[in-house]
């Protein structure tokens, strides 16, 4: 597979924003590199963009200054498939290249074969750990809806986690339960289970397979446990004999972001309905959302976050 990266790097004047070259706002360029997940300009329109889809769904007319908002990929998937430019192309890394995968970019060969050329060629400085309004998540590490992830090792093993989002929305648990080695967890099933005070959660495993390994540490507190959530921080070890296929599930790079883009959003939604706007610190999702506002409820935030497939 060829390909050309575009090893120029970007100023702010030649960089025109994915909402600008998708037509939804006439002008607005990007001096982020493209890192979207920090941008607060991208969450007001990422929420105008949800905020006018439902009435859409149901038939009704929306009016008013933002009618016009839909998400940048709605607007680009009205092109003929040969005509929607890649997300890469989007971001100034690669010449034009048509998406034909209707920009669901963790089902894309070419994705998975351009993160791994990008992240040796490009000149663009490349980004070893994803930040979205501070939550951090590693490249090269698969996401679940249900905010587990999945880092593979070799052969068939794959470690498993509870991703930095989770934490900060349900704060330091105070234990963790992992299936025993030797039992099988599914995929989308609840085989882990989080606690904290009275509160009990169950978290999706993101791959099916057998247990071969739990964190040592966690025989002491979830608390001295999870330093880091990516590294000292995992929970359990799985052989799967499914990944190929599960993995299709999963998201991966530019999808991750997305969906850590998206469930900030429903978070900042909640709390604007609950308790009003939300104190962050430069536009960034603080530690232990629910020790600090447990009015949102353990419940209802469980079911938005961690029952998600």
């Amino acid at each position: 597979m060829e390909m050309t990266l575009r090893t120029n790097a970007i100023s702010n004047g030649s960089a025109p924003c994915l909402w600008m070259q998708a037509g939804i706002v006439a002008r607005k360029f990007c001096g982020q590199d493209y890192q979207c997940g920090g941008c607060k300009f991208d969450r007001v329109m990422q929420k105008a963009a949800r905020e006018n889809a439902l009435p859409r769904e149901q038939g009704s007319i929306v009016k008013g200054r933002k009618e016009k908002i839909v998400h940048w990929k709605d607007r680009l998937r009205e092109l003929p498939a040969s005509k929607r430019p890649c997300l890469h192309h989007m971001k100034r890394r690669i010449a034009f290249r048509p998406c034909f995968n209707d920009y669901h970019c963790s089902d894309c060969e070419f994705d998975q074969y351009f993160q791994d050329q990008y992240s040796v060629y490009a000149v663009v400085k490349p980004v070893d750990v994803l930040d979205v309004y501070g939550i951090r998540f590693p490249q090269g590490y698969y996401l679940h809806r249900g905010h587990t992830w999945a880092k593979i090792e070799e052969g068939s093993t794959i470690r498993v986690g509870l991703d930095d989002f989770a934490l900060r929305v349900f704060g330091m648990p105070d234990k963790i339960e992992a299936p025993l080695v030797g039992k099988v967890v599914k995929q989308n099933r609840g085989d882990i289970h989080l606690e904290r005070g009275n509160n009990r959660a169950a978290i999706l495993s993101p791959v099916s397979g057998v247990v071969t390994d739990i964190n040592p540490r966690f025989r002491e507190t979830a608390e001295t446990a999870i330093d880091d959530s990516y590294s000292d921080g995992w929970i359990m070890r799985v052989h799967s004999d499914t990944l190929r296929q599960e993995l299709k599930a999963l998201c991966l790079g530019d999808e991750t972001e997305e969906m850590l883009k998206e469930d900030v959003g429903r978070l900042y939604d909640l709390i604007e309905k609950t308790t009003g706007p939300l104190a962050a610190d430069g536009g960034q999702i603080a530690h232990d959302i629910f020790g600090a506002m447990p009015e949102l409820g353990w419940e209802r935030l469980t079911q938005m976050f961690l029952s998600r497939m």
